[in-house]
């Protein structure tokens, strides 16, 4: 079925395009939602004009990003993370990890979705990431993913729960000789 597309439908079409699409797909999610109409030309008419509107609106959108963009792109933000054995994180680094670093770093509010992140970072070291000011004006970051205080956290806890465990362990064996020198009479022999 030909449609002209009335809004964008991401990943299939932007407003204004005219397409085929299958029929079902049109019926059932494209009409009734009216994101998309029969391709006549009254409908590709509406299309065209909304789509100039949103050029336009697109237009200022990239104007805006390009002042930022300088101040982000190129960037590093460092990430402070919970390392286990063998340099693995404790969890992940995740966009809205980024977005928050980017906040503290540079003053400037993004939201998650615009860290354009396939999967979660599990790994320690520099990892390059884009960041989506709009459509148009896309940014670099680097984000250096390094272990917390600089130590792994099973050598960092390890360490400090050994010393007061053989404390422990020798102060009521001292309790203990303490108590049975007491509790011997003094004119008896001990066995």
């Amino acid at each position: 079925m030909r449609v002209v597309f009335l809004e964008e439908v991401e990943g299939t079409a932007r407003t204004g395009d005219v397409k085929n699409v299958a029929g079902g797909f049109a019926r059932n999610y494209l009409l009734p939602r009216k994101l998309a109409a029969p391709a006549t030309k009254h409908y590709i008419e509406i299309a065209n004009a909304r789509a100039t509107k949103e050029a336009r609106k697109q237009s200022k959108l990239d104007e805006d990003a390009q002042r930022l963009f300088p101040q982000i792109d190129g960037k590093a933000v460092a990430i402070e993370v919970r390392v286990g054995d063998q340099d693995k994180l404790f969890g992940s680094v995740t966009a809205r990890d980024i977005a928050e670093k980017l906040l503290e770093t540079t003053k400037i509010e993004l939201e998650h979705r615009q860290v354009d992140l396939k999967q979660p970072i599990r790994e320690l070291g520099a990892h390059p990431v884009k960041v989506r000011l709009t459509r148009n004006v896309i940014a670099t970051v680097t984000v250096n993913v390094e272990p917390l205080g600089g130590l792994h956290e099973e050598a960092a806890t390890e360490a400090p729960a050994e010393a007061p465990a053989t404390e422990e362990a020798s102060q009521p064996e001292a309790e203990v000789e303490a108590e049975a020198l007491a509790g011997e009479p003094e004119g008896e022999p001990s066995e």
